[in-house]
């Protein structure tokens, strides 16, 4: 079994100067073991030279269904994003079924992305999620667009009697997947609802002994709340926030219990 680790990580930063400062106050009060950064977007520039100055954990969020709001974004790209992104907002099943019709925007959209996060980071990304989640939408899984032994945001980690069995069946195909090119986080859940009686305190336990993604957007106000007044250190004192993402090689979602409810 592995060491357990809790990381709260923080996703859209650089989206606007507004969600990259929430972030870095989570940061300074020690809440967040890392972000997930937005390339193209209106503080992206400005955001990837304070995480560089800070040495904080980033990774890419890579966006399908946000339009980019960079001033000087090259107008292909903008066309090529904009042509996914309709396409993934129309309907939710778009996100399961791979569209040949799609594979060349989104290689293009992706593939961007990885570069641009590249160039002002300094760095490759070595960790990749989505916005909306759409890193697991069928367009990039199964044409396999995401850069092999990076770190990958595996799908929401679910108890039996909360999601019917076709979809606990799809989801263990989708981490199955990851699996066989990418590590992942042993269980991934959202920061809220953290009002919900003893939810927290169950999810937070297990990073005692597995490693735990939690998801926040300090962006929202009940979550930049929860995350700056302390609460987030009463939920499960014995159980630190990680100061980095890290996964143990060779995480095998197969190989995990059964999660507590969400």
């Amino acid at each position: 079994m592995s060491a357990g680790a809790l990381i709260v990580n923080a996703d859209d930063f650089g989206r606007d100067r507004n969600t990259t400062a929430r972030i870095l106050d989570c940061f300074e009060r020690s809440a967040l073991s890392s972000t997930s950064a937005m390339v193209f977007m209106e503080d992206s520039e400005r955001a990837a030279a304070l995480a560089r100055d800070r040495n904080l954990d980033t990774g890419l969020h890579l966006n399908l269904t946000e339009r980019f709001s960079q001033t000087g974004t090259p107008e292909r790209l903008l066309q090529h994003q904009e042509r996914v992104a309709l396409s993934l907002r129309r309907h939710r099943l778009r996100q399961v079924l791979y569209d040949p019709r799609l594979s060349r925007s989104v290689d293009y959209v992706v593939q961007a992305q990885i570069e641009e996060y590249s160039r002002i980071y300094h760095a490759e990304p070595r960790r990749i999620d989505g916005h909306h989640h759409m890193h697991l939408c069928a367009n990039v899984l199964y044409a396999n667009l995401l850069p092999k032994g990076t770190i990958v945001r595996r799908s929401f980690s679910f108890a039996a009697q909360d999601k019917g069995p076709v979809n606990r069946m799809y989801r263990r195909l989708v981490d199955t997947i990851l699996a066989r090119r990418h590590y992942m986080a042993d269980f991934f859940y959202s920061l809220p609802p953290t009002d919900a009686p003893g939810r927290l305190a169950r999810i937070f336990g297990l990073a005692k002994d597995f490693v735990v993604e939690v998801e926040t957007h300090p962006a929202q106000p009940s979550e930049y709340a929860f995350l700056t007044s302390g609460d987030i250190f009463q939920v499960a004192p014995g159980v630190p926030v990680a100061c980095r993402y890290s996964v143990p090689d060779g995480s095998d979602p197969s190989s995990t219990p059964e999660p507590v409810r969400n």
